[in-house]
């Protein structure tokens, strides 16, 4: 049985097909120093990376959207101690988790993810060089008052970060959805842990779709949009993913630093600005039975308020539930 060649082995494959090109299979074949049948068994190697490959008699293979790849020399900050790429892991959040504090703050970016994970467990969809993957581990010298509000605090983030890549009016889901019109654009997963002497250190997870195809999305089961997209429906000359991840990058070691020294405050009138649900009709799922109500913000510890119909608010902090968004009455 042949062996199943190692990722870097591969990439040249999916450079020569970045460009979104036909490329006959004899070229990629005589460049590649490989028989036809060889070449086939590797383009069937890089599909299982969630590249959206075509393939045409006479023509040969393509992309069905261009390729691309991050550059780690070109994403480092000044505000971190590394930023990293790696082509693909199981979660960057988990090889974060599992990276010395030491070396905080610090980035690691993925081509691909073979494990991404959102809140309650879910997978993520993570195809290679589609969309961004991206995890940021920061220590804090204590735990920070109200530190459930950092995903928001994020999210705010992230939402500065895009409207400098070009891309105005993404909303902001409670507790970690990035949303544009009823479409999921991104979201937030924080992890936490305590270190020795009282430190706290998070682990930031965002996951954005930059370019991901229909094929790529198949049976994701909820509305969503990509960057490219996006822009491209508003007539917007498309962001680099180079560019949009050296922004988010740049926003984020910025909140970071906001949020430590002042907390949550600062971001509260954006935060307000930006939350897709005030007002409207939801209901609340994942915590015993299913609560409707009308949504009503954010108390100052971050928790969702939500007016039931008998007029009690309950304060629901993220956990383990989830909201739904109901039509607008």
């Amino acid at each position: 049985m042949t062996r199943a060649l190692d990722d870097a082995a591969l990439l040249p494959l999916v450079d020569a097909l970045a460009v979104g090109d036909w490329v006959s299979g004899e070229a990629l074949a005589t460049a590649a120093g490989l028989s036809r049948a060889a070449l086939a068994k590797r383009v069937t190697q890089i599909e299982a990376w969630g590249l959206d490959i075509e393939a045409r008699t006479g023509l040969g293979y393509r992309l069905s959207t261009p390729l691309e790849r991050l550059d780690a020399a070109g994403l480092s900050s000044p505000a971190l101690r590394r930023v990293d790429v790696a082509l693909r892991v199981d979660s960057t959040n988990q090889r974060l988790l599992e990276a010395p504090a030491a070396d905080d703050p610090q980035a690691l970016f993925a081509e691909a993810q073979t494990a991404g994970r959102g809140r309650r467990g879910r997978d993520w969809r993570s195809p290679f060089g589609a969309n961004l993957y991206l995890s940021l581990a920061w220590s804090f010298p204590g735990w920070p008052p109200r530190l459930g509000c950092l995903p928001l605090a994020v999210g705010v983030a992230a939402t500065r970060a895009l409207a400098a890549s070009g891309l105005t009016g993404v909303q902001l889901k409670w507790p970690n959805d990035l949303r544009l019109g009823e479409a999921k654009l991104g979201g937030i997963l924080i992890e936490s842990r305590s270190e020795i002497g009282g430190a706290c250190r998070v682990v930031i997870g965002l996951g954005l779709n930059v370019s991901m195809t229909a094929a790529q999305a198949a049976d994701l089961g909820q509305p969503w949009i990509a960057v490219h997209a996006a822009q491209d429906r508003a007539g917007a000359p498309r962001v680099s993913r180079n560019a949009l991840a050296a922004n988010l990058l740049l926003e984020l070691t910025r909140a970071l630093g906001e949020f430590q020294a002042s907390g949550f405050s600062s971001f509260l009138a954006d935060w307000q600005r930006l939350d897709i649900a005030t007002g409207r009709p939801v209901r609340i799922v994942g915590a015993g039975p299913d609560i409707e109500g009308r949504a009503c913000g954010i108390d100052d510890d971050g928790a969702l308020i939500v007016e039931t119909p008998d007029g009690r608010r309950q304060h629901l902090h993220a956990g383990e539930i989830s909201v739904r968004l109901e039509p607008r009455t």
